[in-house]
């Protein structure tokens, strides 16, 4: 059984990595994209957007030329995902989410549409990412409480969230785990001089440079030995091929909220 999925903003660089990874997937058939009204890749053949030359589908200005889609990806921005959300629940659509800064309202109201729908929110569709979030977890269980911890991230200049949705992603599995509050214990920055670090604070450190993918590190650090827990992009194609394989799986899924972790079985 092949999926049929759509591609919400597919001209941007996820959007042209997510056609070609639609393409390639042996259980996907890809049956169209979106862009915006005033976008210039309107009715523009979707194999040539992808640089991989014409397939004969042209991209669409309207959601409702793409209905025959079983699931939706969407990795296009906050206000537009949210537009699209609505979209998928009044047309009974399933939904993976790659976009990311969301508020934490702004993710209670994703949460809601899984009443009414099956949506995965996933900061990062990369499998090797996922695999990271449950290491950090186990490590936070075993010296979280004793280690200083810092979460390091960067991403290319274009990038326009900071810390990056895995960076924060990363601080809450940490938090979640150690039984502390993101909110009150992260630190977004530190300049000039400051007091003694505390031991129950998970830094943040951001860069944004050049044609970074996507480079994520957390530190356990104690006196005299640290932990490094990495993971290092260098195409954004596996975000691609993993979100393909959350489009599949969420096929089959009953209305509800799920992240990657459920996709992999993590949990």
């Amino acid at each position: 059984m092949k999926v049929k999925v759509a591609i919400l903003g597919c001209s941007g660089r996820m959007g042209r990595n997510l056609i070609q990874a639609a393409l390639e997937h042996e259980s996907v058939e890809l049956i169209g994209g979106s862009v915006r009204d005033s976008s210039p890749f309107a009715n523009f053949d979707l194999g040539e957007l992808a640089g991989i030359g014409a397939i004969g589908q042209k991209t669409s200005t309207e959601l409702d030329n793409l209905l025959d889609a079983d699931v939706f990806i969407d990795f296009t921005s906050i206000e537009t995902t949210l537009e699209n959300i609505k979209w998928c629940q009044s047309h009974n659509k399933a939904l993976v989410i790659g976009t990311t800064g969301f508020s934490d309202e702004q993710v209670n109201e994703i949460k809601s549409a899984g009443r009414d729908i099956p949506v995965i929110l996933a900061p990062n569709t990369s499998v090797g990412v996922n695999l990271m979030f449950k290491l950090l977890e186990i490590t936070s269980k075993a010296i979280g409480d004793y280690t200083d911890i810092e979460i390091f991230e960067a991403h290319h200049r274009f990038k326009k969230d900071a810390p990056s949705g895995t960076a924060v992603k990363m601080g809450q599995v940490i938090a979640d785990t150690l039984g502390r509050d993101l909110n009150k214990v992260a630190v977004y920055g530190r300049e000039g001089i400051t007091e003694e670090r505390s031991r129950e604070t998970i830094g943040f450190a951001t860069v944004r440079a050049g044609d970074i993918v996507g480079e994520h590190t957390a530190y356990f650090a104690d006196l005299g030995e640290r932990l490094e827990i990495t993971h290092k992009a260098s195409s954004r194609m596996t975000f691609a091929l993993g979100a393909m394989r959350a489009a599949f799986w969420l096929s089959e899924a009953d209305n509800g909220y799920y992240d990657m972790q459920d996709v992999l079985g993590l949990k």
